[in-house]
């Protein structure tokens, strides 16, 4: 018989820790790796798809669509989510088979549902996202390209709280307004990098054609602690397509009754380890007077567009690209005697104004994600900005801005939680050769920042978010910390709820004044004192509801408030002071009270079938006492905002659209309102066979235009001064386009 004798102190140690060690290896033997395949509905590999489970990030899919995640023995359900395809929830068994497959199907819709990386940096879906975000998807830039194939500013203007300004009569020049306030304060970036702004601002959005983008993501409020303090307003980022291991080849062609022709190209391609993108466009334009007053309502003009990537993929973690964007724009605009050679027999002739760009950018992106899922990307561009102001009775301007921008950022998914943060460099140099005064000659600014941001996922109906940017400037304006908070509750299944707050800031630009159509007609003068940073504070609130019945029907409404205060705001003075210069002057004050936007932002949307319908309504209230005008609201500015899109599609052969807007009264300058006015759009398309499409549009359908109302200039034909444009000034016009579109 075996006597066992006690453990002594020493040996019982030895035990534990011996018992510890089986347990742990117990727990890692758990932990079972399956490896996934995600596919699209053709076969092709999705790369960079997101799995998670529980509102956790498990794994980002390589460059070739492959995943390995570590999971507890059982059952775990997983969801996996990619930009333009519809969230693909299954359940994997651990341990299972060695590589399990799945198929992603195209999104309906690119409003709901998506995944948004760029712009929230975390990969999370919109509907999980604490940020709000909207994304017009591929169905949308699809649409757009065959109606306006030559910018992206219709599409736009077509969107609740977004307001496309046009500034110029004789250029066409437009800026971007969010939520009432003005285009300066509106972040447009490419690709997650800013690159519209100062100088080159207001053509931004006119030399962007929808063809070469694979997403347009908004978001509405401030945005700066990830991006930068001028993203007051909101951002727009710019997603450009990326290659397939299918061949792409897309081509448009266009014409418009009011003599615009469009010829458009995009070919893609990639294999295991290269590939590249290339986008060629160009657009010509006639002249054309449409009310009959002398004067071009649209410009004559002719732009190129040519932007090539190259990608490398040396193994399954690491994307390289590098890419080259050139864009050349020559618009001009004034009296038609010049472009029909009908000279006036006595002096001046005619009057004209030109304005002709040249923008070269070259762009570079590294992204690495390592084996625990952390993702690093370094990226960073450069770009040259020439443009020239010429007319026959204004100072000509001419400059060159050269900008760059250079980020590296770090994105590490964690058990609960996700961090990003990040490093980025930025500025911009300005070379004037006209106007030749003290404010322009050396212009420059060098702005180094440094951003973090971490999100909690709380539980599968709550997430928060909280973010730090603090930006150093060169130009002795100091540090500028941005503190951001959002949080998004999933109530129910069927209700949700958002909140956040931010703040933002922008330093003084002289260049905002050359940016400005009138700017011509001035002498600039440089400012009293120092100016001022602008500071700015947004909240945002939001409720929303979804229901989904049957296999095709749903209903999504979301309403939103919103308030943001920009302290210390910057404004353009004119001071008459002849004795330096025959025009005016103009320099640029801090008013000595606040901006304030504030009002509520309703979008809903329902499918039934083959049948959409969107509803969308804004109010806003946009006052600064600095305006002067007895009320405080801020010109042009319409208080209420409604619009309307009624699609049908039938047996993917035909496609109708029915598009209505109504825009509200607007206070002019000196204080007068305009009337309310409706504008109607109407589109047919028809699908010839897999790879021809025919589309013909018509806008403006009802003819309103602004000189219904009003004539757009004051003063002699030979030097007019054109009026604040409030409503279109190119009337009805009709559109037909081809497109032909192969992919393998």
């Amino acid at each position: 018989m075996c006597k066992f004798e006690p453990l002594n102190a020493g040996a019982m140690k030895k035990a534990i820790l011996f018992i510890i060690l089986v347990l742990s290896f117990l727990n890692v033997g758990a932990q079972q790796s399956v490896k996934l395949k995600v596919l699209d509905n053709s076969g092709a590999q999705v790369g960079f798809a997101s799995v998670t489970s529980g509102g956790n990030l498990l794994a980002t899919t390589d460059s070739v669509g492959i995943a390995v995640l570590k999971l507890n023995a059982g059952a775990t359900k997983i969801t996996v989510f990619f930009t333009g395809f519809k969230p693909f929830d299954t359940v994997l068994q651990a341990p299972g088979a060695n590589t399990i497959t799945i198929n992603l199907q195209p999104e309906s819709s690119s409003l709901e549902e998506v995944v948004v990386v760029s712009s929230t940096r975390t990969g999370q879906s919109i509907e999980s996202s604490p940020t709000k975000v909207e994304v017009l998807g591929q169905e949308e830039l699809t649409e757009e390209s065959t109606i306006k194939p030559g910018n992206i500013a219709s599409l736009l203007g077509d969107v609740s709280g977004i307001q496309i300004q046009q500034t110029s009569a004789t250029s066409g020049n437009s800026n971007v307004r969010i939520q009432g306030l003005d285009g300066k304060y509106t972040q447009i970036l490419r690709d997650g990098m800013p690159l519209y702004q100062g100088f080159s601002g207001g053509f931004g959005i006119l030399t962007i054609p929808p063809l070469d983008l694979k997403q347009i993501e908004l978001i509405k409020g401030a945005a700066s602690t990830l991006y930068g303090g001028g993203a007051i307003a909101g951002l727009i980022n710019l997603v450009s397509r990326k290659p397939t291991f299918n061949q792409t080849i897309d081509a448009i062609v266009n014409y418009s009754s009011l003599g615009e022709m469009n010829a458009n190209v995009f070919l893609s391609k990639r294999n295991n380890h290269f590939g590249y993108t290339l986008f060629a466009g160009y657009n010509q334009q006639e002249a054309k007077d449409v009310n009959n007053d002398g004067f071009s309502d649209v410009p004559k003009g002719q732009s190129a567009v040519w932007h090539p990537q190259f990608f490398y993929y040396p193994d399954d973690k690491t994307v390289i690209s590098l890419g080259y964007n050139g864009i050349v724009d020559d618009r001009i605009g004034g009296n038609m005697h010049m472009f029909t050679g009908n000279a006036i027999s006595y002096y001046p002739s005619w009057y004209f104004e030109e304005n002709y760009s040249l923008r070269n950018t070259a762009e570079y992106n590294v992204e690495h994600t390592y084996s625990n899922n952390d993702k690093l990307t370094l990226k960073g561009n450069y770009s040259i900005f020439n443009r020239k102001v010429t007319s026959d009775v204004n100072e000509d301007i001419e400059g060159t801005q050269s900008s760059y921008y250079n980020e590296l950022s770090l994105l590490m998914p964690l058990k609960k939680s996700t961090l990003v943060a990040g490093l980025n460099l930025s500025g911009d140099d300005y070379q004037s050769v006209q106007p030749t005064n003290d404010a322009f000659v050396g212009l420059n600014n060098l702005t180094a920042g440094a951003f973090a941001q971490f999100s909690w996922f709380l539980s599968d109906k709550a997430n928060v978010e909280a973010g730090m940017r603090a930006d150093k400037h060169n130009n002795g304006y100091g540090m500028f910390f941005l503190p951001r908070i959002a949080g998004i509750w999933h109530i129910t299944d069927h209700w949700g709820a958002r909140a956040g707050f931010g703040m933002g800031y922008r330093t003084p630009d002289p260049l905002e004044i050359l940016d400005n159509d009138t700017a011509s007609k001035y002498y600039f003068m440089m400012p009293s004192g120092k100016l001022l940073a602008e500071r700015s504070y947004g909240y945002n609130a939001e409720i929303n509801y979804k229901l989904k019945w049957g296999n095709d029907n749903s209903l999504f409404i979301n309403q939103a408030f919103f308030l943001t205060q920009v302290q210390n705001p910057i404004f353009p003075q004119v001071i008459v002071f002849k004795t330096i210069s025959y025009n005016p002057s103009i320099t640029l004050i801090n008013a000595s009270t606040q901006t304030e936007t504030k009002g509520s932002d309703t979008y809903a949307k329902l499918t039934i079938h083959s049948w959409e319908l969107y509803l969308g309504y804004t109010y806003t209230i946009a006052t600064n006492a600095a305006y002067k005008l007895s009320n405080s609201y801020i010109p042009l500015t319409p208080r209420n905002r409604m619009a309307f899109v009624l699609t049908k599609e039938i047996q993917k052969l035909w496609r109708f659209g029915l598009e209505g807007s109504l825009i509200g009264s607007q206070y002019r300058d000196d204080g007068s309102t305009t009337p309310s006015y409706f504008l109607m759009a109407l589109m047919v398309q028809r699908n010839l066979g897999k790879h021809v499409t025919l589309v013909l549009n018509g806008e403006n359908l009802l003819n309103y235009k602004m000189s219904n109302v009003e004539p757009l200039y004051t003063g002699p034909y030979y030097e007019p001064v054109f009026k604040p444009i409030w409503a279109p000034i190119d009337g009805r016009v009709v559109n037909l386009s081809v497109r032909w579109k192969l992919s393998e």
